[in-house]
């Protein structure tokens, strides 16, 4: 059952921000996963992505998030688990997917300092080239896209509940339709049986 919401999106987006108060306002918990990495290899993230570089950061975030098991749960990841495909794939199997999108500009005014922030550059990466890589990988994964440009922290919350109930009614729709759908043909076949 796709119980849980997973929010994605560049750093300051708010992803632990409006997680929290959405999962209270919907009767949900709330999983931080870089608080789980960080208690199985009892380092903070900067620690571990000194010691085993990006690409073992990488491995050990695929692993993490991969391993999950949650219900009825608001998930946050960090903003690098969209190039960890094992993760993803279960993400997309136990949830639907929340995009906080917010442009360049927006993003930028949040975060002054990427370093100070822990966002990973590889040598010779801007941050802008970062966000442009990673915006593909975000509306690939995204079942549903709420914008913040322009908007108050309240306002992202309230969008993405309204998005979320919105997205909820017509999963059920489409649910019922196929089952309609299904019951149908079985019902023809069985009477085409009698015909014969």
């Amino acid at each position: 059952m796709k119980s849980n919401l997973i929010f994605i999106g560049m750093p300051a987006v708010g992803k632990s921000t409006v997680g929290i108060v959405v999962a209270k306002r919907l009767g949900m918990n709330f999983i931080d996963t870089d608080l789980l990495i960080q208690e199985q290899e009892k380092k903070l993230l900067r620690e571990i992505i000194a010691e085993v570089g990006q690409d073992g950061f990488l491995k050990i975030e695929n692993q993490v998030n991969a391993d999950l098991e949650a219900e009825n749960s608001v998930i946050s990841p960090g903003g690098s688990v969209i190039y960890c495909s094992d993760a993803m794939k279960h993400y997309k199997e136990i949830g639907t997917v929340v995009y906080l999108k917010a442009s360049y500009q927006t993003i930028k005014k949040r975060i002054h300092n990427p370093k100070k922030r822990g966002v990973v550059l590889r040598k010779d990466q801007s941050f802008r080239d970062l966000y442009n890589e990673r915006v593909p990988y975000f509306e690939k994964y995204a079942d549903i896209t709420v914008c913040e440009d322009g908007c108050r922290i309240e306002d992202t919350i309230e969008n993405v509940i309204n998005a979320v109930g919105e997205y909820r009614k017509q999963q059920k729709k489409r649910k019922k339709k196929k089952y309609r759908k299904q019951a149908g043909t079985g019902y023809r076949k069985a009477s085409d049986k009698k015909n014969t």
